[in-house]
Protein backbone atom coordinates (compact mmCIF):
# COMPACT_ATOMS: atom_id res chain seq x y z
CA UNK A 1 0.00 0.00 0.00
CA UNK A 2 2.83 2.41 0.90
CA UNK A 3 4.40 2.00 -2.55
CA UNK A 4 1.19 3.30 -4.12
CA UNK A 5 1.11 6.52 -2.10
CA UNK A 6 2.28 9.61 -3.96
CA UNK A 7 3.52 12.18 -1.41
CA UNK A 8 2.56 15.78 -2.10
CA UNK A 9 6.15 16.98 -1.84
CA UNK A 10 8.82 15.38 -3.99
CA UNK A 11 12.42 16.03 -4.99
CA UNK A 12 11.93 16.95 -8.63
CA UNK A 13 13.48 19.29 -11.19
CA UNK A 14 15.38 22.27 -9.78
CA UNK A 15 14.20 21.48 -6.27
CA UNK A 16 16.15 18.22 -6.36
CA UNK A 17 19.41 20.12 -6.97
CA UNK A 18 19.05 22.46 -3.99
CA UNK A 19 20.87 22.01 -0.67
CA UNK A 20 18.76 20.52 2.13
CA UNK A 21 17.41 23.68 3.79
CA UNK A 22 16.45 25.55 0.59
CA UNK A 23 14.99 22.29 -0.71
CA UNK A 24 12.81 21.93 2.38
CA UNK A 25 11.65 25.55 2.08
CA UNK A 26 10.84 25.04 -1.60
CA UNK A 27 8.87 21.91 -0.74
CA UNK A 28 7.09 23.71 2.08
CA UNK A 29 5.84 26.28 -0.46
CA UNK A 30 5.11 23.43 -2.95
CA UNK A 31 7.40 24.92 -5.58
CA UNK A 32 7.85 21.31 -6.71
CA UNK A 33 4.09 21.13 -7.36
CA UNK A 34 3.32 23.91 -9.86
CA UNK A 35 -0.25 22.70 -10.45
CA UNK A 36 -1.34 24.69 -7.38
CA UNK A 37 -0.22 28.06 -8.66
CA UNK A 38 -1.57 27.27 -12.12
CA UNK A 39 -5.00 26.72 -10.58
CA UNK A 40 -4.66 29.96 -8.60
CA UNK A 41 -3.44 31.91 -11.63
CA UNK A 42 -5.98 30.82 -14.23
CA UNK A 43 -8.94 32.56 -12.53
CA UNK A 44 -6.89 35.79 -12.59
CA UNK A 45 -6.59 35.32 -16.35
CA UNK A 46 -10.34 34.71 -16.65
CA UNK A 47 -11.05 38.03 -14.99
CA UNK A 48 -8.50 39.97 -17.04
CA UNK A 49 -9.26 38.55 -20.46
CA UNK A 50 -13.05 38.63 -20.14
CA UNK A 51 -12.92 42.41 -19.60
CA UNK A 52 -12.10 42.89 -23.29
CA UNK A 53 -8.94 44.87 -22.51
CA UNK A 54 -6.68 42.72 -24.69
CA UNK A 55 -3.71 40.61 -23.67
CA UNK A 56 -2.57 42.72 -20.68
CA UNK A 57 0.66 40.72 -20.46
CA UNK A 58 2.46 42.97 -17.92
CA UNK A 59 -0.55 42.72 -15.58
CA UNK A 60 -0.70 38.95 -16.05
CA UNK A 61 3.01 38.74 -15.26
CA UNK A 62 2.46 40.44 -11.92
CA UNK A 63 -0.57 38.29 -11.19
CA UNK A 64 1.45 35.15 -12.00
CA UNK A 65 4.15 36.21 -9.54
CA UNK A 66 1.45 36.89 -6.97
CA UNK A 67 -0.16 33.50 -7.58
CA UNK A 68 3.15 31.68 -7.07
CA UNK A 69 4.01 33.63 -3.92
CA UNK A 70 0.59 33.53 -2.31
CA UNK A 71 -0.05 29.91 -3.16
CA UNK A 72 3.28 29.20 -1.47
CA UNK A 73 2.31 31.31 1.53
CA UNK A 74 -1.02 29.51 1.78
CA UNK A 75 0.71 26.13 1.76
CA UNK A 76 3.15 27.21 4.48
CA UNK A 77 0.31 28.53 6.65
CA UNK A 78 -1.74 25.38 6.06
CA UNK A 79 1.20 23.17 7.06
CA UNK A 80 1.82 25.15 10.24
CA UNK A 81 -1.82 24.81 11.29
CA UNK A 82 -2.18 21.17 10.19
CA UNK A 83 1.19 19.79 11.32
CA UNK A 84 -0.30 17.38 13.86
CA UNK A 85 -2.92 16.12 11.40
CA UNK A 86 -0.42 15.80 8.56
CA UNK A 87 1.68 13.41 10.64
CA UNK A 88 -1.24 10.96 10.64
CA UNK A 89 -1.87 10.96 6.86
CA UNK A 90 0.47 8.89 4.72
CA UNK A 91 0.55 11.33 1.78
CA UNK A 92 1.37 14.35 3.96
CA UNK A 93 3.56 12.83 6.70
CA UNK A 94 6.74 13.77 4.82
CA UNK A 95 5.88 17.49 4.66
CA UNK A 96 8.76 19.57 6.08
CA UNK A 97 6.91 20.86 9.16
CA UNK A 98 5.05 17.63 9.91
CA UNK A 99 8.27 15.61 9.65
CA UNK A 100 10.20 18.08 11.83
CA UNK A 101 12.76 19.07 9.17
CA UNK A 102 11.52 22.67 9.35
CA UNK A 103 10.61 24.30 12.67
CA UNK A 104 7.41 26.28 12.99
CA UNK A 105 9.45 29.39 13.80
CA UNK A 106 11.34 29.13 10.52
CA UNK A 107 8.10 28.34 8.70
CA UNK A 108 6.55 31.57 10.01
CA UNK A 109 9.58 33.51 8.75
CA UNK A 110 9.27 31.90 5.32
CA UNK A 111 5.56 32.74 5.30
CA UNK A 112 6.37 36.40 5.99
CA UNK A 113 8.92 36.48 3.15
CA UNK A 114 6.39 35.10 0.67
CA UNK A 115 3.76 37.58 1.86
CA UNK A 116 6.20 40.43 1.22
CA UNK A 117 6.44 39.29 -2.40
CA UNK A 118 2.65 39.31 -2.48
CA UNK A 119 2.70 42.86 -1.09
CA UNK A 120 4.96 44.01 -3.93
CA UNK A 121 2.44 42.59 -6.41
CA UNK A 122 -0.46 44.20 -4.54
CA UNK A 123 1.15 47.62 -4.86
CA UNK A 124 1.11 47.29 -8.66
CA UNK A 125 -2.71 47.28 -8.67
CA UNK A 126 -5.11 50.19 -8.51
CA UNK A 127 -6.79 50.93 -5.19
CA UNK A 128 -10.09 49.19 -5.99
CA UNK A 129 -8.33 45.95 -6.92
CA UNK A 130 -6.09 46.23 -3.86
CA UNK A 131 -9.12 46.43 -1.58
CA UNK A 132 -10.74 43.45 -3.31
CA UNK A 133 -7.54 41.42 -2.90
CA UNK A 134 -7.19 42.30 0.79
CA UNK A 135 -10.81 41.29 1.41
CA UNK A 136 -9.83 37.65 0.89
CA UNK A 137 -7.34 37.46 3.79
CA UNK A 138 -9.87 36.46 6.46
CA UNK A 139 -11.16 33.59 4.31
CA UNK A 140 -7.60 32.46 3.57
CA UNK A 141 -6.80 32.41 7.29
CA UNK A 142 -9.93 30.38 8.07
CA UNK A 143 -9.50 27.75 5.37
CA UNK A 144 -7.28 25.21 7.22
CA UNK A 145 -9.93 24.93 9.95
CA UNK A 146 -12.79 24.16 7.57
CA UNK A 147 -11.88 20.49 7.24
CA UNK A 148 -12.51 20.19 10.98
CA UNK A 149 -16.01 21.65 10.98
CA UNK A 150 -17.65 20.94 7.60
CA UNK A 151 -17.87 18.14 5.07
CA UNK A 152 -17.42 20.77 2.35
CA UNK A 153 -14.04 22.46 2.90
CA UNK A 154 -13.73 22.32 -0.90
CA UNK A 155 -16.48 24.95 -1.16
CA UNK A 156 -14.52 27.30 1.09
CA UNK A 157 -11.40 26.60 -0.94
CA UNK A 158 -13.37 27.47 -4.06
CA UNK A 159 -14.23 30.89 -2.66
CA UNK A 160 -10.60 31.55 -1.73
CA UNK A 161 -8.83 30.04 -4.73
CA UNK A 162 -10.88 31.95 -7.30
CA UNK A 163 -10.59 35.39 -5.75
CA UNK A 164 -8.24 36.28 -8.61
CA UNK A 165 -11.28 36.48 -10.93
CA UNK A 166 -12.51 39.42 -8.89
CA UNK A 167 -9.07 41.02 -8.65
CA UNK A 168 -8.35 40.74 -12.38
CA UNK A 169 -11.74 42.12 -13.33
CA UNK A 170 -11.74 45.05 -10.89
CA UNK A 171 -8.26 46.05 -11.95
CA UNK A 172 -9.66 46.91 -15.39
CA UNK A 173 -13.36 47.67 -14.96
CA UNK A 174 -16.03 48.21 -12.32
CA UNK A 175 -19.30 47.07 -13.88
CA UNK A 176 -21.22 43.97 -15.10
CA UNK A 177 -21.38 42.46 -11.61
CA UNK A 178 -23.92 39.89 -12.74
CA UNK A 179 -21.43 38.53 -15.26
CA UNK A 180 -18.65 38.47 -12.68
CA UNK A 181 -20.88 36.73 -10.11
CA UNK A 182 -21.72 33.92 -12.57
CA UNK A 183 -18.10 33.36 -13.58
CA UNK A 184 -16.99 33.37 -9.94
CA UNK A 185 -19.75 30.97 -8.88
CA UNK A 186 -18.84 28.65 -11.77
CA UNK A 187 -15.22 28.72 -10.64
CA UNK A 188 -16.26 27.69 -7.12
CA UNK A 189 -18.10 24.66 -8.53
CA UNK A 190 -15.03 23.85 -10.63
CA UNK A 191 -12.82 23.82 -7.53
CA UNK A 192 -15.28 21.67 -5.60
CA UNK A 193 -15.16 19.18 -8.46
CA UNK A 194 -11.42 18.96 -8.93
CA UNK A 195 -10.55 19.16 -5.21
CA UNK A 196 -12.97 16.33 -4.53
CA UNK A 197 -10.99 14.32 -7.06
CA UNK A 198 -7.79 15.32 -5.25
CA UNK A 199 -9.25 14.34 -1.86
CA UNK A 200 -9.93 10.80 -3.11
CA UNK A 201 -6.26 10.05 -2.41
CA UNK A 202 -6.75 10.54 1.33
CA UNK A 203 -10.16 9.02 2.01
CA UNK A 204 -9.00 6.19 4.28
CA UNK A 205 -6.59 8.31 6.34
CA UNK A 206 -9.02 11.23 6.54
CA UNK A 207 -11.73 8.96 7.90
CA UNK A 208 -9.37 7.57 10.54
CA UNK A 209 -8.13 10.93 11.84
CA UNK A 210 -11.47 12.74 11.57
CA UNK A 211 -10.77 15.06 8.64
CA UNK A 212 -13.90 15.93 6.67
CA UNK A 213 -14.04 16.24 2.88
CA UNK A 214 -16.50 16.21 0.00
CA UNK A 215 -14.90 12.97 -1.22
CA UNK A 216 -15.96 11.23 2.00
CA UNK A 217 -19.37 12.90 1.94
CA UNK A 218 -20.10 11.74 -1.62
CA UNK A 219 -18.92 8.21 -0.89
CA UNK A 220 -19.85 5.79 -3.67
CA UNK A 221 -21.62 8.59 -5.57
CA UNK A 222 -18.43 10.51 -6.27
CA UNK A 223 -18.81 10.24 -10.07
CA UNK A 224 -22.29 11.72 -9.94
CA UNK A 225 -21.19 14.34 -7.42
CA UNK A 226 -18.17 15.54 -9.35
CA UNK A 227 -20.17 15.37 -12.59
CA UNK A 228 -22.91 17.49 -11.04
CA UNK A 229 -20.48 20.18 -9.90
CA UNK A 230 -18.75 20.21 -13.28
CA UNK A 231 -22.14 20.55 -14.99
CA UNK A 232 -22.92 23.49 -12.71
CA UNK A 233 -19.53 24.94 -13.62
CA UNK A 234 -20.29 24.95 -17.32
CA UNK A 235 -23.85 26.14 -16.73
CA UNK A 236 -22.75 29.12 -14.65
CA UNK A 237 -19.88 30.01 -16.96
CA UNK A 238 -22.29 29.79 -19.88
CA UNK A 239 -24.79 32.05 -18.13
CA UNK A 240 -22.05 34.59 -17.40
CA UNK A 241 -20.93 34.59 -21.02
CA UNK A 242 -24.54 34.93 -22.22
CA UNK A 243 -25.14 37.91 -19.93
CA UNK A 244 -21.95 39.48 -21.25
CA UNK A 245 -22.46 38.62 -24.92
CA UNK A 246 -25.90 37.13 -25.75
CA UNK A 247 -24.78 35.22 -28.80
CA UNK A 248 -25.03 31.45 -29.24
CA UNK A 249 -21.67 31.43 -31.02
CA UNK A 250 -20.05 32.84 -27.87
CA UNK A 251 -21.15 29.75 -25.96
CA UNK A 252 -19.27 27.55 -28.43
CA UNK A 253 -16.08 28.86 -26.86
CA UNK A 254 -16.91 26.75 -23.79
CA UNK A 255 -17.00 23.49 -25.75
CA UNK A 256 -13.29 22.54 -25.23
CA UNK A 257 -13.41 23.00 -21.47
CA UNK A 258 -16.78 21.22 -21.26
CA UNK A 259 -15.41 18.22 -23.14
CA UNK A 260 -12.31 18.15 -20.97
CA UNK A 261 -14.35 18.10 -17.74
CA UNK A 262 -16.54 15.36 -19.21
CA UNK A 263 -13.39 13.35 -19.93
CA UNK A 264 -12.25 13.76 -16.32
CA UNK A 265 -15.50 12.39 -14.92
CA UNK A 266 -15.88 9.57 -17.44
CA UNK A 267 -12.33 8.28 -16.89
CA UNK A 268 -12.11 8.83 -13.12
CA UNK A 269 -11.20 5.67 -11.21
CA UNK A 270 -11.16 6.23 -7.43
CA UNK A 271 -9.64 2.79 -6.85
CA UNK A 272 -6.52 3.49 -8.92
CA UNK A 273 -4.09 5.49 -6.73
CA UNK A 274 -2.57 7.34 -9.70
CA UNK A 275 -5.80 8.12 -11.54
CA UNK A 276 -7.28 10.87 -9.30
CA UNK A 277 -3.98 12.75 -9.14
CA UNK A 278 -3.65 12.68 -12.92
CA UNK A 279 -7.23 13.92 -13.37
CA UNK A 280 -6.66 16.64 -10.80
CA UNK A 281 -3.46 17.84 -12.47
CA UNK A 282 -5.17 17.91 -15.86
CA UNK A 283 -7.14 20.93 -14.65
CA UNK A 284 -4.28 23.13 -15.75
CA UNK A 285 -5.62 22.36 -19.25
CA UNK A 286 -9.19 23.02 -18.17
CA UNK A 287 -8.07 26.41 -16.91
CA UNK A 288 -6.27 27.11 -20.15
CA UNK A 289 -9.34 26.23 -22.20
CA UNK A 290 -11.51 28.50 -20.09
CA UNK A 291 -8.96 31.32 -20.32
CA UNK A 292 -9.01 31.02 -24.10
CA UNK A 293 -12.82 31.16 -24.05
CA UNK A 294 -12.71 34.33 -21.94
CA UNK A 295 -10.28 35.96 -24.33
CA UNK A 296 -12.39 35.10 -27.38
CA UNK A 297 -15.64 36.24 -25.78
CA UNK A 298 -14.17 39.37 -24.25
CA UNK A 299 -12.11 40.54 -27.21
CA UNK A 300 -13.94 39.24 -30.30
Amino acid sequence: MTEEIVPDTEHRGLVERLPQLPRDLAQLARFDRPIGWWLLFWPCVFGVWLTGAGWQLPLLGWLLLGAIAMRGAGCVYNDIVDADLDKKVARTAARPVASGRISKKLAWGWLLALCLVGLVVLLQLRLEAQLVALASLAMVAAYPFMKRITWWPQAWLGMVFNWGVLVGWTQLRWDNWDVLACIYAGCICWVIGFDTIYALQDREDDALVGIKSSALRMGAKVHAGVGGFYAATIGLWGLGIWLYRPDWLALVALLPVALHLLWQVSTLDPEDPANPLERFRSNRWAGGFMAAACFVVGNA
